[in-house]
């Protein structure tokens, strides 16, 4: 009997031991910061030129991207080189249908952006300078840079 009772307590340790163990998760829990929001660029098609604003982006924290109650606070970074998400808001202006064509790090190419319409497309774009053109005869490319710096999006409500 007293076997019976030892082996019982012997396995009893065990299972108690083990979920001890198991229940036991790792010591360190990663919080990876949320990922950025597309920056927004705006593009203006004239005869002739084309305007971009801002002249450049991730250069540092976005006051436009935090609500207003957090505009106060610091804007985290993420220490990353992925390419930004941006999104180009094109406005043409001209009397003809136009494409955009963005070249520098990347080359992007915009579908169609229809005489006195606006158009908007998205592209990920590395570090670096930029030059926007539009197949519209006499008119200026505009230029921009994309900084290194990524900021997350962990200060901003209502985000999916």
């Amino acid at each position: 009997m007293v076997r019976g009772r030892a082996r019982a307590a012997v396995v009893g340790a065990v299972v108690a031991g083990a979920i001890v163990v198991a229940g036991c998760g790792a010591s360190t829990h990663a919080n990876r910061p949320r990922p950025a929001v597309s920056t927004r660029i705006s593009v203006v098609i004239q005869p002739h030129e084309v305007i971009v604003q801002p002249g450049s982006v991730a250069t540092g924290p976005e006051q436009s991207q935090q609500i207003p109650q957090n505009q106060g606070q610091p804007q985290p970074r993420i220490k990353s080189s992925k390419p930004l998400n941006v999104t180009i808001v094109a406005a043409n202006q001209t009397g003809e249908d136009a494409h955009l064509v963005i070249r520098g790090t990347k080359e992007v190419k915009s579908g169609p952006v229809f005489a006195r319409s606006p158009a908007t497309f998205q592209a990920s774009l590395p570090t670096g300078s930029y030059t926007v053109a539009a197949d519209v005869r006499g008119a200026r490319p505009a230029h921009f840079t994309v900084g290194p710096y990524r900021a997350s999006s962990q200060n901003d409500l209502l985000l999916p």
